[in-house]
């Protein structure tokens, strides 16, 4: 059984090498996986592509920038049987990624999420705005509309077996894809367990999210799934 890590990075250099070496890779070979590690790179303009093949990656470039055209292309590109995605800026520990594993293997479980709000948030990790305000409200629209019961929608580690990913009909090109992503879940009755993680600073690259646009989509996107244009 082969692991596949799916990394999307747009000018992450200084820390996309950091986060592809975090990977406990020898840990995961002594449990009897095969591992690869692809990285989609989303035409930056600075040394990120390099950085990650020095790391170790397999780099792929997508021309087309966005969250989800990145995460399209890289699931396309994966050759393994349960995927394991985190973003490049050393915010989520990709160490802890046997814990995903094992819940997917040992439980049978489709689909595992990370919690930052049952985990930890490192000081300075996520502005006061989204923590107690954006992504709880967000979490709790999507929790009523589409009658589910996560704690952390937007948490950005997740695993989920091939099959499963199959099974999700994915097609947003920007931020959308993480809400669209969960959703789908939901909706497909995949069995679904969330993990505690322990969220960190950025480590490096540059920030890509704005609070009040990004807010927007992902609610105009509930609101657009929900009841339709």
């Amino acid at each position: 059984m082969k692991v596949s890590f799916v990394i999307p990075a747009l000018n992450e250099e200084g820390i996309v090498g950091k986060t592809i070496k975090s990977i406990p890779v020898d840990e995961i070979k002594e449990a009897g996986y095969e591992v690869e590690i692809v990285v989609i790179n989303n035409n930056s303009t600075d040394n990120t592509e390099q950085e990650a093949r020095d790391a170790g990656a397999t780099v792929f470039l997508e021309t087309n920038r966005g969250y989800g055209n990145a995460y399209q292309r890289g699931f396309k590109e994966a050759t393994g049987d349960i995927y394991v995605m985190g973003d490049a800026d050393g915010t989520y520990p990709l160490e802890q990624s046997m814990d995903f594993i094992n819940i997917i293997v040992d439980d049978g479980c489709d689909f595992v999420i990370g919690s930052r709000f049952d985990g930890t948030i490192e000081k300075g990790a996520m502005p006061a705005l989204h923590q107690y305000i954006g992504n709880p409200m967000l979490t709790m629209m999507l929790n009523l509309f589409f009658h589910s019961s996560y704690s952390d929608t937007h948490c950005g580690m997740r695993a989920f077996t091939k099959e499963a990913y199959e099974k999700m009909e994915l097609t947003a090109p920007g931020m959308e894809y993480a809400i669209e992503m969960v959703i789908e879940a939901s909706e497909k009755d995949l069995i679904i367990k969330e993990v505690p993680i322990n969220y960190r600073k950025r480590g490096g690259g540059e920030a890509k999210l704005s609070s009040f646009d990004d807010g927007w989509r992902h609610v105009k996107y509930m609101l657009t799934r929900k009841f339709g244009k």
